[in-house]
C-alpha cells in the first residue's frame, strides 16, 4: 500500500491546455498538448492518450489535473514533462478537472 508520504512526493497541479498538436506516427491515438501551470512552473508538453476521447476544441483552454514532477518521458518523439490525470479506457476516457474555474497552477490538496 502507498503511504501518505508516498501521495506527498507527487506534485499535482491544475493545468489550462493552451494548444494541442496531432502527433503522427505514434502507436496510439497522442495529442500533444501546451498545459500552463501558473507562473511558477510556467509552461509544459504533456504528451496524453485522450485523442479517441476529446477534440482538440473541446480540450482547447480546459482546465484540467497534472502531475508536474514526474521524469520526463519520450512518448512518440516528443518528450512529456509531466501527465495529466483521467478515468477510463479506449474511447471513454474522462479528465479530471476543477469543478469551478481556479487559478492555473494551483496545488491539488
Amino acid at each position: 500500500m502507498a503511504s501518505i508520504e508516498d501521495l506527498s512526493k507527487l506534485d499535482i497541479r491544475i493545468g489550462r491546455v493552451t494548444a494541442i498538436e496531432d502527433i503522427e506516427g505514434a502507436k496510439s491515438p497522442v495529442f500533444k498538448l501546451n498545459v500552463y501551470l501558473g507562473e511558477e512552473i510556467g509552461m509544459r508538453v504533456i504528451v496524453a492518450g485522450i485523442k479517441n476521447s476529446y477534440s482538440k476544441e473541446q480540450l482547447l483552454n480546459k482546465q484540467i489535473v497534472c502531475i508536474v514532477n514526474l521524469e520526463p518521458k519520450k512518448i512518440a518523439n516528443v518528450i512529456s514533462n509531466g501527465m495529466l490525470l483521467a478515468s477510463g479506457e479506449g474511447e471513454h476516457i474522462v479528465l479530471l478537472s476543477p469543478e469551478k474555474e481556479i487559478e492555473d497552477g494551483s496545488i491539488v490538496r
